[in-house]
């Protein structure tokens, strides 16, 4: 399977159908160079902002509510777009209101029409502190035939256990939406994927909002690079490293997924970190606080 990866910068536009528009564009491009899965970054819904009132796409907080009233459209237009290309697409992600809350959501659709999402479950500080996102509970694969597939959003990408449980339910691979204004928060995200792909012998891969958007409060500044990874070890490159991006480039970054390989590396690993981690991660494991005072 081959992945396309947006390094996807965040526009502005006139009319929802110039955003249509916009993002028919940037799926027609990755389906024209052979990608049968698109990924796109968290918090690339938030350009549908543009749209609003000059007064409300600079009010972080008022946005949101008015945001949902594109929703509906967003989730056909991407859904028409899988359908389309025959691909599955893991679509930018948006704040939306659930319950009285709001939750940062990455839709998943597939050539079926079948549309699913994941909430992201780990808050930055900024996204609990300044913007009152509120993290989701669920996590989910995606089992699309060839293989299965989670999503860990960005900051939850650095959490081991969301992966492993991710990786104990089926996934061979975890797309890692990201969106990060500093270059250290893009390092973190890319040390979390590939320490996750190295821990449970899976691909991990990354798609990050790029470029400014002063206009924005919330995705004004954006640093990233796409890249995908597997576990360093045979079958693999030395470093793990399958594809990467260059910073801050907005285009689309290909990687091939061979999942009959990945098996066989599992199999044949120098070692076996994704069996032996139960041998480790127990709850409970005891610790010994020794004293030299």
């Amino acid at each position: 399977m081959k992945i396309g990866m947006a390094q996807y910068p965040i526009s502005r536009f006139a009319t929802f159908a110039d955003w249509q528009a916009h993002v028919g564009d940037w799926v027609a491009r990755a389906v024209k160079d052979g990608a049968g899965l698109l990924s796109f970054p968290e918090y690339g819904g938030m350009e549908l902002t543009s749209l609003l009132a000059e007064a409300l796409q600079k009010d972080l907080h008022g946005q949101i509510p008015v945001l949902e009233k594109f929703r509906g459209d967003f989730v056909s237009t991407w859904a028409g777009l899988a359908k389309k290309h025959d691909v599955f697409i893991q679509a930018p992600s948006l704040p939306v209101a659930v319950d009285g809350k709001i939750r940062n959501r990455a839709h998943f659709f597939a050539p079926s029409g079948k549309v699913e999402f994941q909430d992201k479950r780990q808050m930055t500080r900024f996204e609990k502190e300044q913007w009152a996102i509120a993290g989701g509970e669920t996590l989910k694969i995606f089992d699309i035939g060839e293989t299965k597939i989670g999503i860990a959003i960005c900051y939850d990408i650095e959490f081991p256990l969301i992966a492993h449980a991710m990786t104990v339910a089926g996934a061979d691979l975890i797309l890692a939406p990201s969106c990060t204004d500093t270059l250290a928060g893009a390092h973190r995200v890319h040390v979390g994927a590939r320490a996750r792909a190295l821990e449970n012998q899976v691909y991990v891969a990354i798609a990050p909002t790029v470029g400014e958007a002063k206009w924005s409060p919330a995705v004004d500044v954006n640093n990233g690079w796409a890249a995908a990874y597997a576990a360093p070890d045979r079958g693999f490159p030395d470093d793990g490293i399958l594809a990467r991006g260059e910073l801050n480039r907005p285009g689309w970054v290909m990687a091939e997924l061979d999942f009959d390989r990945l098996k066989a590396s599992r199999a044949s690993a120098q070692v076996f970190t994704r069996q032996d981690w139960e041998t480790q991660a127990k709850p409970g494991l005891a610790v010994s606080a020794i004293s030299f005072r």
